[in-house]
């Protein structure tokens, strides 16, 4: 086969640089965005944040007096204006400079208000922190019991032992046999001796630690409530150690059965029982809370509803007046030119981002009236093209808008993607939204009568009876979405 060169023409698209930064701080949360700029002001010199978060700090001198003297945005900004505030031999000399190279602090600036960030705080905010107590875990407190309470060596090593084969929840994970069996022969330790050292960890607090299983744990919380009548007390016990599974599965026709009891006393012997904590080490357990913060906010003004942004997630940014003399005094620096351009990419950037988080948001607000008004009952079908379409966007750029982005509402901090959902058809031959059936279902079990429950074809037939043309499963699929118990567990005595 002859080779030849051939010259062929095409067309493809290709996403820029910018473009890529501009999708991906679209898509990143609060929390995300403020992590990829703190990376950025490390790699990037010719970037700098105006709302610097140590402008508050209590600065120390090198004697260790405090320094009174605050640092505020203002100061380093009037700095850069006198910067650029050349004189006229200065002016002349820096004529030749490229238009593209030129940098003011104005106009890369980047600020949402015009009210100071290194505003001074109130004397209370100005006081020393409180300090966070140290946690104590559940084995420091069973072994710091322990050291109260025996005193023979033997004794607390036994207990140690089986101390440290509890779980989070302060169940035993094993039982007496494996650890019996685990031990060295040598050690000459009995089975009784193992016995009693778990009796001793079971009258520790908290109540119920130690147990083996729920039912155990159960029991010997009930042991230990004060002020509970003996009928009352004998009557928890045995449901607890024996039925525990028709109590859990609410079946109380048989549990009186086997009691002979009525209602009054299975009722007083429920009360008991709720009383106890099923998982008696869950409070020192350690669980970090993951906080939301919003993006935008909903006020009502006048008549209508007010979108604001935010103004305490969005960063403050601009390019560096030193540097950007720097790059002046130094024209054929070409690594300083690649990271103007950069940061001025970024700032752009930025502000497109909180502009676009203000317009899908403003566009929700308008068309979801009624939620803001009279609750999630009246939340109306909106599918993510509508927005797309009034704002002249595409529909993946909506759906990164919406993607982990929350708005503080009267009724309650929401995620964007809260206010879209999908329709029901109506005999009328409306549309009712998914969001508002479920806040139905939910009022219609918040007011049912406990002890004859709302069944999922009830709860069906009743939507009907307001035009709302639902299946069973559906209501079925929204009662487990709103995470409510099915008729068998939400009845009562």
């Amino acid at each position: 086969m002859k080779q030849s060169l051939q010259l062929r023409t095409s067309q493809h698209l290709a996403l820029t640089p910018q473009l890529q930064q501009s999708i991906r701080l679209l898509q990143l949360s609060t929390l995300e965005l403020h992590q990829e700029l703190e990376t950025l002001l490390i790699e990037n010199p010719m970037l700098e944040r105006v709302d610097d978060p140590m402008d508050n700090a209590v600065r120390l001198l090198a004697d260790g007096a405090i320094n009174n003297t605050s640092t505020t945005p203002d100061a380093g900004m009037e700095s850069a204006a006198q910067a650029d505030n050349n004189t006229p031999q200065e002016a002349t000399a820096d004529a030749d400079v490229p238009v593209n190279d030129s940098v003011s602090a104005n106009e890369e600036e980047w600020s949402f208000n015009d009210a100071p960030s290194g505003a001074s705080n109130s004397d209370e905010d100005e006081g020393r922190p409180q300090l966070e107590a140290a946690h104590i875990s559940l084995r420091e407190y069973l072994l710091e019991q322990m050291r109260l309470t025996l005193r023979e060596p033997r004794d607390r090593a036994l207990l140690e032992l089986i101390i440290d084969t509890l779980d989070d929840n302060g169940y035993l994970t094993e039982s007496l046999e494996e650890i019996h069996a685990g031990l060295p022969i040598e050690l000459l330790i009995e089975e009784d001796e193992l016995s009693f050292a778990l009796k001793m960890l079971q009258s520790f607090d908290p109540p119920g630690v130690g147990a083996r299983n729920l039912s155990e744990c159960l029991a010997l919380q009930i042991r230990r409530l004060p002020k509970i009548p003996f009928v009352t007390r004998r009557l928890a016990l045995s449901v607890v150690e024996t039925q525990l599974t028709l109590f859990a599965q609410r079946d109380f026709t048989k549990l009186k059965k086997i009691f002979n009891c009525d209602d009054e006393d299975l009722r007083e012997a429920q009360a008991v029982i709720r009383q106890c904590e099923p998982r008696p080490g869950i409070t020192f357990a350690t669980s970090s809370s993951d906080y939301a913060v919003p993006d935008v906010i909903v006020k009502k003004s006048g008549n209508g509803w007010q979108v604001l942004l935010n103004q305490d997630v969005m960063p403050k940014l601009r390019v560096s007046s030193m540097y950007a003399n720097i790059m002046r005094q130094n024209r054929g620096e070409a690594g300083l030119g690649t990271q103007l351009q950069e940061a001025r990419w970024l700032i752009k950037n930025m502000r497109q981002r909180f502009d676009t988080i203000l317009r899908v948001s403003q566009a929700i607000v308008e068309r979801q009236r009624n939620f803001f008004t009279h609750g999630a009952v009246a939340m109306r079908p909106l599918v993510l093209r509508e927005i797309a379409d009034t704002l002249g966007l595409h529909e993946s750029t909506i759906s990164r808008v919406t993607t982990q982005k929350y708005m503080l509402t009267p009724h309650g901090m929401f995620e964007l993607k809260y206010f879209f959902g999908s329709h029901v058809a109506t005999e009328t031959g409306g549309e009712a939204s998914s969001t508002a059936i479920r806040a139905l279902i939910k009022q219609l079990i918040g007011a049912e009568d406990q002890k004859s429950p709302l069944s999922d074809s009830k709860i069906a037939d009743m939507l009907g009876e307001q035009g709302m043309v639902i299946a069973r499963r559906t209501v079925a699929k929204y009662r487990e979405a709103l995470k409510i118990p099915p008729v068998s567990l939400r009845k009562s005595l």
